[in-house]
C-alpha cells in the first residue's frame, strides 16, 4: 500500500509502505475510508517538533474493517468503524473515569494517511456506526476521530452549561469546533476569537454569537467589554500558545473555567497570578473514545455536521498538498479520500 511519510520539515511523500498485519489478537486492520491533516501535524511538518527518521504519518480515521484478531469480541469485519488517536482498553480504571486517552494501555495510533491501517486493542477503541454510512456523511463522521471529539472536550472540561457565556481562544478545526460543541450544550453566548473571514463566517455558522478580533491586552479588553467587566463562564482553549492559555485565563472569570486542549508548545504558568485568578483549568488529550457513542449519534441523525470544517478535499496521494494548504492557512482542514474504498468513499 501507499501512504504519507514525514522526511523531514516540510517534506511530506506518499509512498510505498508494508501492508499492515495483525500483530497482537487484540488487533484490528481497517481499510480508510478517510483521513486527514491535522493542526498538530503540523507541529512536526513545520520541524517545531523534531522528526529524526521517516514517519508514518495521520491519526484520524474511519473506514471498513477488513480483519480482526482472534481475541477482537466486539467489531466484525464488514462494519464501518471510528477509533481515537490513541487505542485504549475501555476497561482499565482510568477508561472507566472517563479517561481513555490516559489508558493504562494506550498505544498511539499512527499512520493513518494510508488505504490500511492496524489499530490495536480494537475492542476498546474502535465504535461501529448503525451501518455503512452514506458518502455525505463520511466527513463529519471522520471528525469524530479528533477534533470535533476535542471540542467537545474543551467544552466538557470547561463545564459548559446551558445559558453560560462562552469565550473560544482558536479558529482553526478544533476551536470552531468548540464553537459547534458549546452550542450544542445551549450556551447562550459564544464569542469566537477570529482574525479571519472565513473562519469567523463558519463560528458563525456553527453558533458564535461575537466575533473578536482582538488579542493579547486588548482581547482581554474586548471579551471584558462584551461580558460588562465580568469575564466569560468558560474559555475554551485551542491553539497551545503562551499567548492562547494568557488569553484564555484572563477572559474567565472568577470562579469560571478553562477547558484546554491545544497541545502546549513552549507554556508556562505563573502560579501567584494564577492562585488570583481564581480560575479551573482542566484539559489534555482528549478522551475521544468516551464521546463517540454520543457524537456518532448526533451526526448519523443529521443533529451537528461538523464535517463542513473541511474546507478542503483530496485524493489521498496529494497528501502532501494539504500539508501546504494548510501550513500556509490557505485551508482550515484537509479531508484526504483514498481512490480504491468501496462502501461511501469515491469510487
Amino acid at each position: 500500500m501507499k501512504g504519507a511519510i514525514l522526511h523531514g520539515p516540510r517534506d511530506v511523500r506518499f509512498e510505498e509502505r508494508a501492508d499492515p498485519t495483525i500483530i497482537e489478537p487484540t488487533d484490528a486492520i481497517i481499510r480508510v475510508a478517510a483521513t486527514c491533516v491535522c493542526g498538530s501535524d503540523l507541529w512536526s511538518y513545520r520541524g517545531i517538533q523534531s522528526v529524526t527518521e521517516p514517519t508514518p504519518f495521520g491519526h484520524e480515521y474511519c473506514g471498513i474493517v477488513e480483519e480482526i484478531g482472534r481475541a477482537v469480541r466486539t467489531v466484525k469485519p464488514g462494519q464501518f468503524v471510528i477509533g481515537s488517536f490513541f487505542a485504549s482498553d475501555n476497561t482499565c480504571p482510568h477508561c472507566l473515569a472517563g479517561y481513555h486517552s490516559s489508558c493504562q494501555h494506550r498505544e498511539l495510533v499512527g499512520g493513518a494517511q494510508a488505504t490500511l491501517l492496524r489499530v490495536p486493542l480494537a475492542d476498546g477503541t474502535l465504535v461501529p456506526t448503525p451501518g455503512v454510512p452514506p458518502d455525505d456523511l463520511i466527513p463529519s463522521l471522520l471528525t469524530l476521530s479528533d477534533v470535533m471529539g476535542t471540542g467537545w472536550f474543551a467544552a466538557d472540561a470547561a463545564n459548559v452549561k446551558p445559558g453560560a457565556t462562552v469565550v473560544v481562544v482558536g479558529d482553526g478545526a478544533v476551536g470552531l469546533l468548540a464553537v459547534l460543541s458549546a452550542r450544542q450544550m445551549e450556551a447562550e453566548r459564544i464569542i469566537a476569537m477570529s482574525r479571519h473571514p472565513s473562519r469567523q463566517t463558519l463560528a458563525r455558522a456553527f453558533g458564535a454569537t461575537d466575533i473578536v478580533t482582538e488579542r493579547g491586552d486588548d482581547g482581554v479588553a474586548r471579551i471584558m467589554e462584551l461580558t460588562h467587566g465580568v469575564g466569560a463562564d468558560a474559555a475554551l482553549e485551542c491553539v497551545g500558545t503562551q499567548e492562547s492559555m494568557e488569553q484564555a485565563i484572563r477572559s474567565t472569570r472568577p470562579g469560571g473555567s478553562i477547558g484546554y486542549v491545544g497541545v502546549p508548545h513552549g507554556v508556562t504558568l505563573d502560579g501567584h497570578d494564577l492562585f488570583f485568578a481564581h480560575v479551573r483549568l482542566h484539559g489534555g488529550p482528549a478522551p475521544v473514545r468516551r464521546y463517540l457513542p454520543e457524537l456518532i449519534a448526533l451526526v448519523w441523525n443529521r443533529t451537528i455536521a461538523p464535517g463542513k470544517v473541511f474546507d478542503l478535499v483530496l485524493p489521498l496521494e496529494e497528501v502532501a498538498g494539504g500539508y501546504r494548504a494548510m501550513d500556509e492557512r490557505r485551508a482550515i482542514k484537509a479531508l484526504l479520500r483514498p481512490q480504491d474504498v468501496k462502501g461511501g468513499a469515491h469510487e
